[in-house]
């Protein structure tokens, strides 16, 4: 073990202080904001729209209406944001957006509509916010459970006890993708159903060994398409509320015996939901039969709630990315002495350069997590182990980062020494491009650094930062007594010059 500079313990936030959280599903975007009372999360104000971003997915990239849409409803959330400090604010984008290739037209005009990041997460991180969003809203008692989270492109699967989510899997099945699929035209038809549920059968049954019911002592089921079932089956009395399989065979039948989906009538079915409801019930009758689930009841808590509880940790209590980089680093048993030294290097740079280079906390975040990762991949192979870092980073299932804050931890750890290569920084758009070569230069020169014995302080040095210069001002004859890091700097002059950055030092 090792002694950790932390970044995740704050104080409490005062009771009457707001968090907002906006979840950009593939079917409807969703804003919650609550409000701390007496250390609980207390909803305020709850705002959804159907959106349909999924629907505009077309050959892998988003259409401009659907990214018209989006945008659009953003505005009409943003209303409601203006007094939330934007660091109580937290944007989770969900499968289509993992699946959009031009994500960034949509991503960083929302990002400033809203005054904050859009964070776009893999499967797995969803799952986790799912479980924790319905956790929080049922019993704390010890049963173990399979939370279920049906969207509009992606299905979340995940068994859990109490708040501790044990297993996560999310596939590539959701109501809006199906419904475009395997229901051509909005047509109902039995083959078409059919042609669903096996789709949705086959998906699952490669998970079904790690998921049936010997798994789990009762099944939860979250989001608008589970809820809406339930809700459909209790109106029309084929249940007591819960989901059964007796029930959606009822539901199953009554809705073949229409044409298409404007048709349909349906006690209970909001308009909403028309055009999704065929294959939400197909996939959930293929979840029923795979995973040999005889009764789901569902829950209010979903994504949006769990990213506030989320929220609420990193603003308190327990930032979950620190646990996760302080157990990569033991797993593959980093250096932790050396990543503690480079993380303070980094602090000193950062502290100096932050105001003039308009860094963030977040920034400071980042360069903390790749300082104390940027050696683990040193378990691979000593050569080249910065790219084994950063493929590491890249493509492990990391509780609590973004994809972008992975690709940027990588890019952090694949830069902080050696040549610079631009394929490094090829998928790094324009507009995040300044931001990120200040953040790898610092890297840079804490790593460097890391060598001047091994003490806990850098030698008494003078830092200033214009918008494109670092200065160094070491003790007079610092240098000679030490060349290798008199050596290094030159060749991080050389380097930095890539970046736009003019290193300086005497």
């Amino acid at each position: 073990m090792f002694s950790r500079v932390t970044t995740s313990h704050r104080d409490p936030l005062p009771d009457g202080s707001q968090l907002a959280a906006i979840d950009l599903g593939s079917n409807s975007f969703h804003l919650i904001i609550a409000r701390i009372e007496h250390g609980e999360m207390r909803p305020v104000e709850a705002l959804a729209e159907k959106v349909q971003l999924g629907a505009g997915l077309v050959n892998g990239r988003l259409t401009p209406e659907a990214i018209e849409r989006g945008l659009n409803c953003l505005s009409r959330f943003a209303q409601l944001l203006e007094s939330i400090e934007p660091e109580r604010i937290r944007v989770v984008g969900t499968n289509a957006l993992r699946q959009a290739k031009n994500r960034r037209d949509f991503t960083e005009p929302a990002q400033d509509i809203l005054r904050c990041p859009v964070e776009v997460v893999y499967g797995a991180e969803e799952a986790r916010l799912v479980y924790l969003g319905v956790a929080h809203s049922l019993a704390d008692d010890a049963q173990s459970r399979l939370v279920i989270d049906i969207g509009g492109g992606s299905t979340e699967f995940i068994i859990g006890q109490r708040f501790e989510p044990q297993r996560l899997e999310s596939l590539q099945l959701g109501c809006v993708s199906y419904s475009g699929q395997h229901f051509p035209d909005n047509r109902l038809s039995a083959a078409a159903f059919d042609q669903a549920y096996d789709h949705a059968a086959t998906e699952v049954s490669h998970i079904r060994k790690s998921y049936d019911a010997k798994h789990w002592e009762e099944c939860v089921g979250s989001s608008g398409t589970l809820n809406a079932i339930a809700g459909i089956l209790g109106s029309n009395g084929w249940s007591d509320g819960a989901i059964t399989r007796k029930g959606l065979s009822k539901l199953k039948k009554h809705l073949l015996q229409f044409e298409d989906f404007e048709s349909v009538e349906l006690n209970g079915l909001a308009e909403g939901r028309r055009n999704v409801i065929a294959a939400g019930a197909a996939i959930t009758l293929a979840l029923f039969d795979t995973l040999h689930i005889e009764q789901m009841r569902t829950s209010k808590g979903a994504l949006r709630e769990g990213v506030v509880y989320d929220l609420l940790g990193r603003l308190s209590h327990e930032d979950v990315r620190e646990r996760t980089v302080n157990a990569l680093v033991q797993r593959y048993g980093a250096d932790g002495d050396n990543a503690i030294i480079v993380s303070k290097r980094a602090e000193v740079l950062f502290d100096a350069t932050r105001d003039t280079w308009g860094l963030s906390q977040h920034d400071w975040e980042l360069l903390h997590w790749a300082a104390l990762s940027h050696e683990i991949g040193m378990t691979i192979s000593h050569k080249h182990y910065n790219r084994h870092s950063a493929y590491l980073l890249r493509n492990s299932d990391l509780p609590g980062f973004s994809q972008d804050e992975q690709e940027e931890l990588a890019i952090l750890a694949a830069s902080h020494r050696g040549k610079l290569n631009d394929v490094v920084f090829s998928e790094v758009s324009r507009k995040a491009m300044p931001r990120l070569s200040r953040l790898v230069t610092i890297m840079r020169l804490a790593a460097v650094f890391k060598y001047v014995e091994q003490l806990e302080q850098l030698p008494d040095l003078t830092l200033s930062a214009q918008e494109d210069t670092l200065s160094l001002d070491l003790p007079e004859g610092w240098l000679a007594m030490h060349p290798l890091t008199s050596w290094e700097l030159g060749q991080e002059k050389t380097q930095l010059a890539k970046l736009g950055i003019k290193l300086v030092y005497n």
